[in-house]
């Protein structure tokens, strides 16, 4: 009798632990953020090894979920950027994403670069949900989907940043209202929730703002994240939301393995795998696609128009003076007649190697479509710009000022507002109230990456205007935008055929 209840007993507790670890269900998200249309392997600054594709990136996740059932997700800044995107406002991305068959992304700032019309094309193009919660006016965009993988139901909401009319050119987001990310996930967090066993944001906000999101707002099972182009190796974990981003464009594949039991998170993996072409898998498919939009790029890109005898610098644009920006300033303050320039880090994406270069190494310098404007502000305007442009140091913003025609001195640990010092023009101490003539491009002047010294004072012209989206007004000194920023540098290279830039302290950080 008691050999037969242990028998029974041996038995029962099998049967409980076979009942458990079927219960028990293993599913996988799959990530990428901030591909910015960087489809093709590339050597970074710095750097002779080769990294990226999205065909390789494709092949290895094509491998991924082989293994179990899997979610895969875009968080954002995906259509815009590289010449392979850029050349087709973004429709050679959404066709290379839908052969991957992505479930969803979320819109980052630079998806607007195109225009709402161009965007909207896109988002019909996709075989995805394209996402965002906390923009109106756009009705195209959905705030979330529930996605059932393997019984379990996702809920993923999208967040983009609330800086997105000041990051992408003001036109192109005309008559929508970006409302705060952590105001619309309240709003629906409770709806979505009823439908879903894990909620997922796919946020574009910045890995910080994610931190804050997850402190701040209770009931986020997992953040995949975009837009500050953050190596998150493994996740970080805050209030028990596992928070991930995976780099930027197409280097890095972010995986996050879940084991799920009743609706909950019982436990955890996740990592980031870098994107090497030496030795992945290629996907075949990907590739055709890749290879059918670089041949359009490079017959219309591959022209060599000079020669560089130094490296260009494009790496650390936000950050400090590099030679590449002080040239394009320079290129811009020549070409407007102007006093100065100041321009935007942001708006420099890459660099370049030593060597010949083509009209495609600048069109991946310069990927925005802006004009050279110069505008009249006085030197306490001048003063207001650049400390606007050093208040985010410390965050690595694309504000950061490359600068022409004059020089300043900037302490990064003093309070903001009250950093910089020193400004020369012409190398005379800089009068606060007389006029200036300050080269910079459209989107700044339009007010764009919070630079709003320049759009006030455009503005405040008497007769000032927008016609045709092109500003007009006397404080204007130069305005010409029948010529793209990409096209004048382009020029002032063939006919310099040979150019070596150094950077000559013209920005003297204290830190």
């Amino acid at each position: 009798m008691k050999k037969l209840n242990r028998l029974l007993y041996s038995v029962i507790i099998l049967l409980l632990c076979i009942s458990s670890s079927q219960a028990e269900t293993s599913v996988r998200i799959l990530y990428v953020n901030d591909f910015h249309g960087v489809a093709e392997p590339y050597t970074p600054f710095g750097s002779d090894e080769m990294i990226g594709g999205i065909a390789y990136l494709s092949g290895r996740a094509n491998e991924l979920r082989k293994e179990k059932p899997t979610l895969l997700l875009a968080a954002g800044d995906m259509i815009q950027g590289n010449n392979w995107a850029n050349f087709f406002q973004g429709a050679s991305v959404i066709e290379a994403m839908n052969a991957m068959k992505f479930d969803a992304m979320v819109t980052g700032n630079h998806e607007f670069d195109f225009g709402q019309d161009i965007l909207k094309q896109r988002i019909a193009e996709a075989g995805f949900r394209v996402l965002c919660a906390n923009v109106e006016g756009f009705s195209q965009l959905k705030p979330y989907i529930i996605k059932e993988i393997a019984g379990i139901r996702f809920g993923v909401i999208g967040l983009a940043t609330s800086d997105t009319p000041f990051t992408t050119h003001p036109k192109n987001v005309a008559g929508l209202k970006f409302i705060s990310p952590e105001e619309a996930l309240r709003h629906y967090l409770r709806e979505v929730k009823a439908q879903a066993d894990i909620v997922v944001v796919l946020s574009h906000i910045g890995h910080q703002a994610d931190r804050m999101l997850a402190e701040e707002v209770e009931g986020i099972d997992v953040i995949v994240g975009g837009h500050s182009h953050t190596k998150v190796l493994s996740p970080v974990i805050v209030k028990n939301t596992i928070i991930l981003q995976a780099w930027e464009h197409a280097k890095a594949l972010g995986v996050l393995d879940l084991t799920v039991e009743e609706g909950k998170i019982l436990k955890y993996d996740g990592r980031l795998e870098e994107i090497k072409p030496a030795s992945g898998t290629v996907d075949k498919a990907i590739m055709t696609v890749v290879t059918k939009y670089r041949e359009k790029v490079d017959a219309v890109l591959n022209e060599t128009i000079g020669e560089t005898e130094s490296d260009l610098d494009g790496e650390h644009v936000r950050e400090r003076e590099t030679n590449l920006g002080s040239l394009l300033a320079d290129i811009m303050r020549a070409a407007s007649g102007s006093d100065a320039a100041i321009i935007n880090g942001g708006g420099i994406r890459t660099g370049m190697k030593k060597g010949a270069i083509s009209v495609k190494n600048i069109y991946n310098v310069l990927p925005f479509n802006n004009y050279i404007v110069a505008i009249r502000l006085t030197g306490k305007g001048i003063k207001e710009t650049l400390e606007h442009g050093v208040s985010a140091i410390e965050k690595n913003e694309g504000r950061f000022p490359q600068v022409s025609g004059l020089t300043f001195t900037y302490n990064a640990s003093a309070s903001v507002g009250s950093r910089v010092s020193d400004i020369l023009i012409a190398g005379s101490p800089i009068d606060p109230g007389r006029e200036y003539t300050v080269a910079t491009n459209d989107f700044l002047a339009a007010g764009g990456d919070g630079y709003t010294a320049f759009g006030d004072a455009v503005k405040s012209s008497r007769d000032f205007s927008v016609v045709g989206g092109v500003m007009k007004g006397e404080k204007l000194f130069y305005n010409d935008s029948s010529r793209w920023l990409r096209d004048v540098v382009i020029e002032y290279i063939k006919e310099s055929k040979k150019i070596a830039p150094v950077p000559e302290g013209r920005i003297l950080g204290i830190q």
